[in-house]
């Protein structure tokens, strides 16, 4: 097995990083501007020691606990701990689905394609493909460590030194080794790059969850999750390096078993055998709009979950936001100005929507991108080539796009609005929250318009949309707080967006939005239906 290891890798990691040349770096410089970006926020948004402490205390309750994990050095919160204790775990999280993504493209998802055939039927170890991958996603992540320690050390900030930095970076950088390995296991057990991802997600999911519950009731199981082991490092407090040494001890362990799995199975076949389906498809597989719902279901499920319980974990700190607001100067500059008459709560619940709309667009999105990854495995020419058309086959994915996006925000509410009435003395109304929260579809909805503007003329620019989703993120959260100017919100279409209970309706504006969305879509279909497929 050793001899199939390394022949020709070389070859096949110049092949890789040819292929994501553009990706890598979008990935790397991403996530470790973000990172770099908020640590000086940080300390402008928190200038002193008091606010800090108040901060610390907000921070200190098991709702906060379960989202973002134990904090350290509470009793001097400095601006490193809360560096650490506010952003490290959800990092990482992004790392990990960078690591994620990366091994499943490159090992299920070229093998599904067939061109992992016809690589192997070039003089390449059997094992090479599987080492080149790993070794690729390892070097990334050691990169970013490092473009992130340093980074953070060349910040100047006073409580964040070098070996704190670094360790940071080295926290983030073994998360994403680790889920490097777990992935490359899941790449052998499934037969196919969608079964990869969703058991390599739903290992994410649960080392978030056993984390949770470990750091709120129970240290052992927090030990367990390589989240939370990572978390007790102490990043700029104590500064723990054995947490990390484990977490790389049990990446190396994991990748042994990845090799020794691609060893034995034959290619094209996962380990997991899928389960057998029936001989003739029910009568709710018979359109296109069945046949969308049925590829999606399970993303949809997932995000509405995920959405509930993040709706959840902001109504569950609604309760303290009002005594920690009334003391910050910088919060409150982040709020509507308009807010006259209204608690800092309800100020802030129109913050909190412009947020929860923008991560609620997300499964929208993919749903609809989804039709163009089926195009590129040139699945949809089969489905056209019968009695389908281009404009039905669009159209479900946009249907269940819509309604998606409505769940989404639906499900959000509903978790903000049940959590926040058990903390909050004086709650705000389920009316209030749902007229703040779908007030912004007509802004999701332009989203939807301009992906499927994309998919209909230019198909391979749909990568676009999430930079300017990304964008969007960022001038609408941090805009203020970083006073940049008004019109770089408007840029977006969450900036248009009356900001309810604070401003008045503005139905002028939600109507035109409406209708670009409209217009956008219908120019969508028209080059859909007109262009080469495939």
């Amino acid at each position: 097995m050793i001899g199939q290891l390394n022949k020709n890798s070389k070859k096949l990691i110049r092949f890789i990083l040819r292929r994501d040349r553009v990706r890598i770096p979008i990935w790397i410089l991403a996530i470790s501007l973000i990172t770099i970006i908020i640590a000086p926020a940080f300390a402008e948004m928190f200038p002193t020691q008091q606010e800090r402490m108040l901060m610390a205390q907000t921070m200190s309750n098991p709702a906060m606990i379960a989202m973002v994990g134990p904090g350290y050095g509470l009793d001097n919160y400095t601006v490193g701990a809360m560096m650490a204790h506010e952003m490290l775990l959800f990092t990482a999280l992004a790392v990990a689905i960078m690591s994620i993504f990366l091994v499943v493209r490159h090992t299920r998802g070229d093998e599904e394609r067939g061109r992992l055939e016809l690589i192997r039927s070039l003089p390449v170890g059997r094992l090479s493909n599987l080492s080149a991958t790993v070794t690729v996603s390892v070097v990334v992540n050691i990169i970013l460590s490092l473009i992130i320690g340093f980074g953070l050390y060349a910040l100047g900030i006073e409580s964040m030194g070098l070996n704190g930095s670094l360790l940071y970076g080295a926290a983030l950088g073994s998360v994403g080794i680790l889920f490097t390995a777990v992935t490359a296991v899941f790449s052998q057990l499934s037969q196919s790059s969608r079964g990869a991802i969703g058991y390599s997600f739903a290992f994410l999911g649960i080392c978030y969850l056993v984390r949770a519950v470990g750091d709120v009731g129970n240290e052992i199981l927090s030990l367990i999750s390589p989240l939370g082991l990572v978390l007790r490092s102490e990043v700029y407090v104590n500064n723990i390096w054995w947490p990390v040494f484990v977490v790389l001890g049990e990446a190396v362990a994991i990748i042994l078993v990845a090799y020794y799995l691609n060893f034995k199975r034959d290619l094209q076949a996962g380990l997991i055998q899928p389960r057998p389906g029936r001989k003739d498809a029910s009568p709710f597989l018979r359109s296109p709009f069945s046949l969308a719902l049925r590829l999606m279901r399970s993303a949809i499920i997932a995000w509405s979950v995920g959405m509930l319980v993040l709706g959840m974990s902001y109504g569950s700190v609604l309760g303290d936001l009002e005594a920690f607001f009334e003391s910050n100067e910088l919060i409150k500059s982040m709020l509507p100005s308009s807010g006259q008459g209204f608690t800092l709560t309800e100020q802030f619940l129109t913050l909190l929507m412009s947020i929860i709309s923008i991560f609620g667009t997300v499964p929208a999105l993919q749903i609809l991108l989804k039709l163009k990854g089926e195009e590129k495995r040139d699945r949809c020419e089969h489905l056209l080539a019968g009695a389908v058309s281009r404009t039905r086959l669009l159209a479900g994915f946009l249907v269940i796009s819509i309604a998606v996006s409505i769940i989404m925000q639906f499900l959000t509410v509903l978790g903000l609005w049940a959590a926040g009435s058990i903390v909050m003395e004086q709650p705000i109304s389920f009316s209030r929250m749902i007229s703040a929260a779908f007030v912004y579809m007509p802004a999701m909805w332009t989203m939807i318009g301009l992906t499927v503007l994309l998919i209909g003329f230019y198909p391979k620019a749909t990568g676009f949309v999430w930079l300017y989703l990304i964008f969007a993120f960022f001038v609408v959260y941090l805009g203020r707080a970083l006073q940049l100017p008004e019109w770089t919100a408007e840029l977006t279409p969450f900036g248009h967006i009356p900001q309810i209970p604070v401003d008045d309706m503005n139905f002028v504006t939600v109507s035109v939005l409406t209708v670009i969305a409209a217009v956008l879509s219908v120019f969508g279909f028209a080059g859909y239906n007109r262009r080469d497929i495939g």
